[in-house]
């Protein structure tokens, strides 16, 4: 199963016994739900990612995780609750930094975390699926989708104007559209790797992109 983020464990100073050595914590119900609930998230990542949320159901999470659907429902009572926690878990992995993009380090923020992306097994699979199928009607994760490319181009529009005002953007380069198309570009070059990740290289990609619209200056070699 692909696990996404660090497994849940109960942490606390252990007390010494008599001959001094450490006595490991006690897990206590808590930490156990934590736990399970954690594991419950990795299986639906695992199953969203392949069978995307319309096709995946939750027993075949419940299947993943080792579990009865009746007591999965106990952690997470309905379906969309549980893809929502889903895409939570995949903004912690994901996200390098919780701060947007330096003002002068857009390319460099850009190309971390696109190499970045392609270092967590499903993580840009789960995206392309998820975010596919959030323009359906009633889909609980077009809220999560619209929100975060309304982000995404807000970040990186302010990034852009940063450089216009230090003289590094392009004559003619409006930085709302430029923002736009960025977002466009790495959601569609990701899409295509996922297909052919033999002949399509995304960092260099973005690098080329980036390099139409910035001046020298901030460019970083992508290799």
């Amino acid at each position: 199963m692909t696990t996404i983020g660090p497994p849940a464990s109960a942490s606390g100073a252990g007390g010494s016994g008599p001959s001094g050595s450490a006595r490991p914590a006690r897990r206590g119900p808590y930490a156990k739900s934590a736990e399970r609930r954690a594991s419950i998230v990795d299986a639906a990542f695992e199953v969203f990612s392949t069978k995307g949320y319309v096709g995946g159901s939750l027993r075949d999470v419940a299947e993943v995780v080792g579990m009865s659907q009746t007591s999965l429902l106990h952690y997470f009572p309905s379906k969309s609750a549980l893809l929502l926690a889903v895409l939570e878990r995949r903004d912690a992995v994901s996200d390098r930094s919780a701060a947007p993009p330096d003002r002068g380090g857009l390319v460099e923020t850009v190309l971390g975390q696109a190499r970045h992306n392609e270092t967590v097994p499903g993580l840009i699979a789960s995206y392309a699926v998820l975010a596919g199928e959030a323009v359906t009607t009633g889909n609980p994760g077009s809220d999560y989708v619209r929100e975060r490319f309304e982000r995404l181009r807000a970040e990186y529009g302010d990034a852009l104007r940063a450089l216009e005002a230090r003289g590094r953007l392009r004559p003619g380069v409006d930085p709302d559209r430029a923002a736009s198309g960025l977002v466009a570009l790495w959601d569609g070059i990701q899409l295509q790797w996922l297909l052919d990740p033999g002949r399509i290289d995304v960092v260099r990609q973005l690098q080329d992109h980036l390099d139409l619209l910035i001046l020298p200056g901030d460019a970083v070699d992508p290799a």
